[in-house]
């Protein structure tokens, strides 16, 4: 038991440091949301509720020892659906990683990609520029880039708000990969990746693109953001959808149907 809590453990502290696509979502750390001590509690109590159930040899033992079971899991995973439902985290300090913007078990993950018939390389270079991502990205009213891989970003948020945040890139791999994340002092904290790869069938290039944010009030948060029509998922497929455009037409589609009449240029 000892050793599958470690374990568990283990596999979330990998996980917070692959932010930006290389954490996967069936990545059973980045769901621990039940506290180190708590845990211990749990596994503790629950072999003994269910050695005493098993004992009993009652539909009452057996029910104990479900119940003990479950709470076995619970230890041992750091996971809890309850509070998923509730959007409770209590491992709290204990997943967080200094170098990480978002930690694991924390925030709100979104994964989405887009084939493209353009090469990788001339992707990369549009996207590397990120000046360019507000031509596509709606929800974006600017990016200012500083040098040294830093930029500035202006977002739009529900009820006519905008967020600001500092963000550096801190991985990055020439016409394959480049990774970003948020730097202290957000309005949301956040972490992405974008990838270039070759499509299957040699056609074009599927554009990868995976962002990890963590809304001011949580789960709740993002709920209220949906009712207003900017919910991060929604949000990102219609972006990749207008880069598709961009790249490949020479323009971006407004809200109304109608070319925005700018070139796609680096």
């Amino acid at each position: 038991m000892q050793e599958a809590i470690q374990q568990s453990t283990g596999a979330n502290d990998q996980g917070s440091g692959a932010q930006g696509g290389q954490q996967t979502a069936g990545n059973l750390g980045s769901d621990v949301n039940v506290g180190q001590t708590e845990r211990w509690a749990s596994a503790l109590a629950g072999g003994a509720m269910a050695l005493y159930g098993l004992t009993r040899r009652t539909w009452g033992g057996a029910v104990l020892a479900l119940v003990g079971g479950t709470l076995i899991y619970r230890g041992s995973t750091g996971h809890c659906q309850m509070y998923d439902m509730l959007g409770v985290n209590t491992a709290g300090n204990e997943t967080d990683n200094p170098l990480v913007s978002v930690p694991a078990g924390k925030g709100i993950k979104v994964e989405k990609s887009v084939t493209i018939n353009k090469s990788p390389e001339e992707l990369y270079r549009f996207w590397r520029n990120f000046e360019n991502l507000p031509r596509f990205m709606n929800h974006l009213e600017s990016v200012t880039t500083s040098g040294a891989g830093r930029s500035h970003w202006v977002a739009k948020a529900p009820a006519g708000k905008t967020v600001e945040w500092d963000a550096e890139v801190y991985n990055e791999k020439e016409n394959e990969l480049i990774a970003w994340r948020s730097l202290e002092g957000a309005d949301v904290d956040n972490a992405g990746s974008v990838r270039f790869e070759p499509a299957a069938d040699g056609r074009g290039t599927t554009v990868r693109v995976t962002l990890k944010y963590d809304p001011p009030a949580g789960k709740i948060g993002s709920l209220i953001a949906k009712l207003f029509g900017e919910e991060p998922s929604q949000q990102i497929e219609e972006d990749l959808e207008r880069f598709k455009q961009v790249m490949e037409t020479g323009g971006a589609a407004t809200t109304q149907g109608q070319s925005s009449g700018r070139g796609a240029s680096a």
